[in-house]
């Protein structure tokens, strides 16, 4: 998803502690997506409870949210609002990716082959309503904010990041640094080892910090220009130049200055490039949000997690006491938490 721009950006290792007392704006959608994703059974099956229900996504954030805030960060969940008509196409092909994915699933399952069966399990995740509804609710009882975007998730993080409503935007994405965030952390839902696809080898996945100023620097371009380069590559309103990569993207714009005079030279058009281009360079945001950290409803998180999803009220208890534990701590006293 996004833009393929990684290998432009300067990134470097952090750790969890290295982020106390940082507020950041978190890209809701992709991080549910990676919980939906990686918390599976062995054939590839979603976590769910009694009713069939699928937990994976509430899982992932009562846990991982309980360790951040240990880590002495202060997370603020940004929800995707209505999609542009731009991204039509995109999300069109996604759906074909994911009902291929879950035919593919299906019958690995059949055939036995578990390996198969979870890398295809792990494409067919979606997201829908549901999640994004019970992941809000869980959020509220636990007592972390979060936004509604009237638009792209990532665009609203990046905007509260320039504000300095939120230090930096955490997202798996590139995206964010094309609508102006500063500042972006990386591998922040899940830390660990990931096995390389197709292969018996597994790589070691740590939070990185991305600056965009650096990269700039570095790079020797502006913002504008990365945009540029992000659209010759392809972005969620576009498909790529063909055969054109980021590297070769960023030889072109730094040689024609922009990717308009880049598509006079190769003699291509790219359907609705301005409009493309405003999107990123000023995307519909809202000011329309509060930001507060509260205590966690013990009583309601037994009552929606056990009661109603099959949790184990123990381990709800546990994470619970996690909250209000780490809350306190990291030279935050309660009441400049809450």
């Amino acid at each position: 998803m996004g833009t393929d721009i990684g290998d432009l950006l300067q990134k470097r290792k952090v750790e969890l502690s290295d982020l106390s007392n940082q507020v950041l704006a978190i890209d809701a959608f992709n991080t549910l997506h990676q919980f939906l994703s990686i918390i599976r059974q062995r054939d590839g099956s979603p976590l769910v409870d009694s009713g069939g229900r699928i937990t994976s996504h509430l899982s992932g954030l009562l846990y991982r949210t309980a360790s951040l805030v240990e880590a002495g960060i202060r997370p603020i969940f940004v929800f995707d609002g209505k999609p542009p008509d731009l991204k039509s196409e995109t999300l069109k092909r996604r759906k074909e990716v994911r009902e291929s994915a879950r035919e593919k699933w299906e019958s690995a399952k059949a055939e036995g082959d578990l390996e198969a069966a979870y890398k295809h399990a792990q494409a067919s995740s979606k997201v829908n309503q549901e999640i994004v509804e019970d992941s809000k609710y869980l959020l509220s009882i636990m007592g972390v904010p979060f936004v509604q975007a009237p638009c792209e998730g990532e665009a609203q993080a990046a905007h509260m990041a320039l504000k300095k409503d939120a230090n930096c935007v955490a997202s798996q994405d590139y995206d964010s640094f094309l609508f102006g965030a500063p500042m972006v952390i990386r591998n922040l839902a899940v830390t660990g080892k990931r096995k390389l696809p197709g292969k018996n080898a597994y790589v070691d996945v740590e939070p990185e910090i991305i600056e965009l100023e650096e990269t700039l620097g570095a790079l020797g371009i502006n913002r504008e220009q990365l945009i540029d380069i992000a659209i010759c590559v392809g972005t969620d309103y576009n498909k790529g130049l063909e055969k054109v990569g980021p590297k070769t993207a960023l030889k072109l714009i730094k040689k024609y200055g922009n990717i308009h005079a880049v598509l006079r030279e190769k003699g291509v058009e790219i359907e609705y490039l301005d409009s493309i281009r405003e999107l990123f360079i000023h995307p519909e945001v809202t000011d329309d949000y509060e930001i507060k950290w509260k205590k966690p409803d013990s009583e309601k998180l037994i009552e929606f997690l056990c009661e109603n999803h099959d949790f184990s009220v123990d381990r709800i208890n546990k994470a619970t006491e996690r909250l209000k534990t780490a809350s306190g701590t990291r030279q935050k006293t309660l009441d400049q938490w809450f």
